[in-house]
């Protein structure tokens, strides 16, 4: 039976395969938001800049997630796309038993040297009993956050994204409903958030797990699952890409954190008010995201199927297609970053005034270019999803590594704080153009590649 994603609508496929990912997305999201929002209207902005300390160990997660997940499914896609089953089985197996060992290599890791963690991600020394009552509970659930994100991914590739999304959507339900009986039912503070967390990510992970019975393009044997370390090379070799953009989004929340940890010391914020306000700035940009990385993730089976079927001119569609969704989206999350900003705020509770006047020219400021950071994201997926993870892995380093951590090095000793503000925004604008020089071009080369195939 042919597969749909070689003959169905590029815009068909998009919607259906983008829909539930972006939802998984959002979802994946809401478990730090719905945190910060309890923790702030119950414990305060303390508690806030407690989880902003604590959101790198989150990030690792989802770096290792990525790397085993995307690299996974991408591969899975290429080998279904070319009608080799066993590898495609193969890749899947190893995947879930690399995924086993990187949980359990993470957990005891952070168990060793959590202390140290927490004041290197720019806890103070009134952030860091908060920071550590929260993260030695949230470290309990990190294999279980680590498997569902690599199980999304897996199930995605083999064409059920509706699952992949009720995985998601499950912990998150069990989370919002535990945070305020916790928090104020129950009294527990940040470790009642922590706890919801941890319970909803099991939930997560059980019913992702239960799908390898009922695979649809494979059918999965026992045999299958075996680790191969040549295998998880390659697997990481095109995970690699996402992977490093979150291990870039992990170095630059140390070095924003600690920055604005410095430089608050000598203005009237102080130390606490910049940290407190940039974490609920980062996790409202990440709604953003997580909308755009759900369209990259949606388009990922769809060019790597039809990439490896040589079908490029459905590749050209789809890519354009993604394209222009994820720019809409951008230019939507930044009107209301812009227009909206003291309303988006004021839901992660209260604060004195010199907070509230902090944390709004920080948003403003931070996110005046969000209007054209999708192209960067999804021009990134679609590199890892063709086999192509050396550009992939350029494009995401561009936006953080690049030029961001420069800049928020440099501009500070010049502008003080104001010097953190204006780095994202030029570091978003240079990214931009970057990734638009390598579409263009990738968009030549699949046009040869389509007329060369089209002429045999």
């Amino acid at each position: 039976m042919q597969n749909v994603l070689g003959y169905e609508k590029p815009s068909k496929l998009l919607k259906s395969f983008a829909i539930p990912s972006i939802i998984s997305m959002l979802v994946s999201s809401l478990y730090n938001i719905v945190d910060q929002i309890f923790i702030g209207q119950g414990v305060g902005y303390l508690g806030n800049a407690a989880t902003n300390v604590a959101y790198p160990l989150t990030t690792i997660t989802l770096a290792i997630s990525l790397l085993i997940g995307i690299g996974s499914a991408s591969r899975y896609s290429l080998y279904l796309g070319a009608k080799e089953e066993q590898k495609a089985r193969h890749v899947i197996g190893n995947g879930v038993v690399a995924m086993l060992i990187s949980g359990f290599l993470y957990l005891v890791l952070v168990f060793l040297f959590l202390q140290p963690l927490m004041k290197a991600f720019g806890a103070t020394e009134q952030i860091l009993p908060y920071a550590l009552e929260y993260t030695s509970i949230t470290t309990l659930g990190a294999p279980f956050l680590i498997g569902t994100n690599v199980f999304s991914n897996m199930i995605r590739a083999d064409g059920s994204p509706k699952y992949s999304m009720f995985c998601m959507v499950i912990g998150a339900l069990i989370n919002t409903v535990l945070d305020p009986t916790f928090i104020f039912v129950f009294d527990m503070g940040v470790a009642g958030a922590a706890w919801a967390t941890v319970i909803g990510q099991v939930a997560s992970f059980v019913m992702g797990a239960f799908y390898f019975k009922s695979f649809k393009q494979v059918h999965m044997h026992i045999k299958d699952f075996r680790f191969s370390f040549s295998q998880t090379l390659q697997t990481a070799a095109i995970g690699i890409s996402a992977c490093i953009n979150q291990c870039s989004i992990l170095l630059v929340q140390v070095i924003l954190n600690n920055s604005l940890v410095y430089y608050g010391q000598f203005t009237e914020y102080g130390q606490e008010i910049p940290l407190a306000a940039c974490g609920i700035v980062m996790k409202v940009n990440a709604i953003l995201l997580a909308v755009i990385i759900g369209i990259s993730q949606g388009t990922q089976p769809i060019v790597g199927f039809n990439y490896g079927a040589k079908q490029y001119g459905r590749v050209c569609q789809t890519l354009k297609l993604s394209l222009t969704c994820a720019l809409s989206v951008s230019v939507i999350g930044w009107a209301s970053f812009q227009l909206f900003t003291q309303p988006i705020l004021s839901l992660f509770g209260t604060g004195e005034a010199l907070y509230f006047e902090f944390a709004i020219r920080f948003m403003k400021t931070f996110l005046i270019m969000t209007c054209v950071i999708g192209i960067q994201i999804v021009s990134s997926g679609y590199f890892s999803a063709v086999g192509k993870p050396v550009k992939g892995m350029i494009l995401s380093l561009t936006r953080q590594v690049i030029f961001f951590i420069p800049l928020v090095l440099i501009l500070p000793h010049f502008l003080g704080l104001d010097g953190i503000m204006y780095s994202g925004p030029i570091a978003d604008f240079v990214a931009f153009i970057v990734s638009t020089i390598f579409v263009v071009r990738e968009w030549r080369h699949l046009n040869h590649l389509q007329k060369a195939e089209n002429y045999e």
